[in-house]
């Protein structure tokens, strides 16, 4: 009776032990950090599939030193076991366009002596693009607003330095006013990106008519047409169904595809504006004979800032916000955009908005 609830108790005692195995193995197997576990000797008792991609473990590489010599640090295994103020450490490495961070620490049985070291290896390589992405947004912003505020400073302290006759001084305030609204134009788009990353935007969606929309738009920019001598046509599809989207925010991306449009077309251009339906979606396309984007740029061109002909872009008053703008936009009323350029011969942008 007594050998039998033994052998029972120690059965489910081995069965107890057998669960948690498998279930630390299955964590170990489906964790995206890699985690490798040395003996006292260096070799490996442990290590799980994340750990062998990411650090591209050879079945021959078996040691510490193996893996470690191979990526060039310089690490010592008995000072992480053996030295208290090495109780941990990090350390960050390039495997090709990866950023890898590993993190060592000592390992201890149950009594509190050394038994090795566990590394753990995390794929930090999104968080490095995302942080210089930081970096580079914050220089972008500055620079863009250093160069209207110089000129402002410029112009102003030369007007109040000496007095100007009548020309003089208002070929100095037109400049002043010109660089004051691209500023305010700059922190605008500033704002609504931010609106946007921070899901501050409420976008009321209605059902409204896109041909109808494109033409109001084609409107509102008849004075930039006219002033580059532009032959602009807008053909609309029959029997294209209403759209349901945030009238006020397709607008913006209408207006600022067809600005883009007109700045970077020659005088005397063609510019053509279809308006169609295909399956579920309405689409607006934009087609002219511009100067058209270089191939290696088009991949970068919705990235904020991006600018293709920075100085051009410039002087024409731009910010390199507006196509970050217009796919966020799009991306909120579930449409999209797609441009198509070759340098020298002209630009294709077509926008897709679901029908009601």
């Amino acid at each position: 009776m007594l050998f039998g609830l033994m052998t029972t108790e120690l059965k489910e005692n081995l069965n107890e032990v057998s669960r948690k195995k498998n279930q630390i193995e299955t964590i170990l197997l489906h964790m995206t950090d890699g985690i490798i576990a040395f003996n006292m000797e260096g070799r490996i008792i442990l290590v799980n599939p994340a750990a062998t991609r990411l650090l591209r473990i050879m079945p021959e590489e078996e040691t510490f030193e193996n893996i470690f010599e191979k990526l060039n640090i310089e690490i010592n295994m008995e000072k992480i076991i053996y030295l208290d103020n090495w109780t941990s450490s990090e350390e960050r490495v390039n495997l090709g366009d990866k950023h890898i961070n590993l993190f060592f620490a000592p390992l201890k049985d149950e009594n509190e002596r050394p038994a090795g070291v566990m590394v753990v290896i995390q794929d930090i390589t999104e968080h490095v693009k995302l942080d210089n992405m930081r970096k580079e947004f914050v220089a972008d912003v500055s620079h863009e607003l250093k160069t209207p505020i110089t000129s402002i400073m410029g112009y102003a302290d030369t007007l109040l330095e000496g007095e100007y006759d009548k020309k003089t001084q208002d070929k100095f305030l037109n400049v002043i006013a010109s660089e004051a609204r691209r500023m305010a134009k700059l922190v605008t788009d500033l704002l609504a990106l931010s609106r946007f990353d921070n899901n501050q935007v409420q976008a009321q969606k209605e059902e409204f008519d896109l041909g109808d929309l494109v033409k109001r738009c084609q409107d509102k920019l008849q004075f930039q047409i006219k002033q580059k001598k532009h032959q602009v046509e807008c053909f609309v599809t029959a029997n294209v169904p209403p759209v349901y989207a945030d009238k006020d925010g397709v607008e913006r991306v209408v207006l600022n595809i067809l600005t883009n449009s007109i700045k970077y077309t020659k005088e005397e251009g063609h510019i053509k504006i279809y308006v169609g339906f295909v399956y579920n979606d309405a689409y607006i396309k934009v087609i002219d004979n511009g100067m058209g984007i270089p191939e290696e740029d088009l991949s970068r061109i919705f990235e904020r800032f991006y600018r293709v002909d920075k100085a051009r872009t410039r002087e024409m008053g731009g910010t390199g916000l507006g196509l970050s703008i217009a796919k966020e936009i799009l991306d909120r009323n579930n449409g999209s955009i797609d441009i198509k350029s070759e340098q020298g011969n002209g630009t294709e942008v077509v926008i897709r908005i679901p029908t009601k």
